[in-house]
């Protein structure tokens, strides 16, 4: 009853401002109710004004709802619908089955060639012979884990270590950080964006690099050795350099700039509260120090995953007669310096070969196969179907 109210009150006030209209231009207005001896009489207030709307401006018209007559509001633009027949559909399916089908077969037997071994070293486990270093004690504390190659590593082999249940996209996390610090910019250096809190200062001076992702940068040491017949130690050169992508080697990392050397250029700043050492000590070679290095570089391109890897040293190929790791006894050297037992992380070292398609992945392979067998079959079951139905319909009309 309310709403039929405001509505008859919202068309009195249009047929109001309609003859307000025709009144200016000279016609007669339209009348909402002639009182004896034809005087106007207005059926209207203010109480009118407030239910069914804004007044109207002088000499104005009625506001209406109605979209523009174009061909896009009116919705007249030309469209194209496909008409769905079996002629069509059934080729369609029978088509993504064997395409899907045939790619999917050589990315998962590519996957499977590559070569990946796993190592977890986080010392939970009591026989584990890294679990001394989960007392806070041991420092620093040095574990060493053999394990064995069954087969074979050709090619460049990649080191990575891997953190699980470390959630480094966190909002705040990410955020964490000044990326004009860490371009070189001078005025940044000294004074950090407040996205760095609380890891913007320390003993009253900025801290370089600032923020919660550089001070909680991952910093175990791991070191390979190939074991001999005599059980001699030979150690397995990693390469540190070319671990980090060219852009953020070249473009968004810099130190800051001159010709001092680099602990004068970083005058005046201190290092992340979890650091051991300065950022201008990170590394002996020029070129690899302070915001260029690239172990830090890697860590600050933050994953999406808590459960994740990062590159951590190369292992070129330097014989093409011989493999880069043969198989055999294999000893992983572990300074233990990153705690990850208070949040029920873990810790792992991982060695991989890489493919034209990356790393090892089976389930692109599973996908793809996956999606062609189903599309295969259900062109299978449509054609079944459409054979019965199209034969049914044939004799019902015969039969009439």
């Amino acid at each position: 009853m309310i709403k039929r109210q405001q509505r008859r009150r919202r068309r009195r006030l249009r047929v109001f401002c309609q003859g307000q209209q025709a009144g200016a231009l000279g016609r007669p207005p339209a009348r909402l109710g002639a009182a004896p001896g034809g005087s106007m009489a207005m059926n209207y207030n203010a109480k009118d004004e407030v239910d069914g709307g804004p007044p109207c401006p002088p000499g104005g018209t009625a506001k209406t709802r109605r979209p523009d007559n174009t061909a896009f509001k009116q919705q007249r633009l030309p469209a194209w619908q496909p008409i769905l027949t079996a002629g069509t559909v059934l080729p369609t399916f029978f088509i993504i089955g064997l395409i899907f089908i045939p790619i999917g077969i050589g990315i998962f037997v590519t996957s499977n060639n590559i070569r990946e071994i796993e190592i977890d070293y986080t010392g939970t486990d009591p026989s584990s012979p890294c679990n001394k270093c989960l007392s806070p004690n041991v420092t620093p504390c040095v574990c060493t884990i053999n394990f064995t190659l069954e087969q074979s590593f050709e090619g460049n082999v990649f080191m990575y270590y891997g953190l699980s249940n470390f959630y480094q996209n966190h909002r705040r996390y990410v955020k964490s950080r000044d990326d004009g610090q860490l371009n070189g910019d001078p005025s940044a250096l000294l004074n950090p964006s407040k996205e760095c809190e609380p890891y913007r200062r320390n003993e009253d001076k900025p801290i370089a690099p600032c923020g919660a992702i550089a001070n909680s940068m991952f910093n175990d040491t791991l070191e390979l050795f190939q074991v001999g017949n005599a059980s001699d130690l030979t150690p397995i050169p990693l390469k540190k350099k070319g671990i980090a992508w060219w852009t953020d080697k070249n473009v968004k990392f810099r130190n800051p700039p001159g010709t001092d050397p680099l602990e004068e250029r970083f005058k005046g700043t201190t290092k992340p509260v979890n650091w051991v050492k300065p950022v201008y000590m990170l590394d002996s070679d020029e070129d690899n120090n302070g915001f260029i290095n690239e172990d830090f570089i890697v860590w600050m391109r933050t994953a999406a995953l808590p459960t994740f890897r990062k590159l951590y040293r190369l292992i070129e190929r330097k014989n093409d007669l011989h493999p880069t790791l043969p198989a055999g006894r294999y000893y992983l050297n572990i300074t233990y310096n990153y705690p990850v037992h208070s949040f029920d992380g873990r810790k792992r070292m991982i060695l991989s070969t890489i493919s034209w398609m990356g790393g090892k992945n089976p389930f692109l392979g599973i996908a793809y196969i996956t999606i062609g067998s189903i599309s295969f079959l259900l062109g299978v079951v449509l054609l079944v179907i459409n054979h019965k139905y199209r034969n049914s319909s044939n004799t019902a009309d015969i039969t009439i």
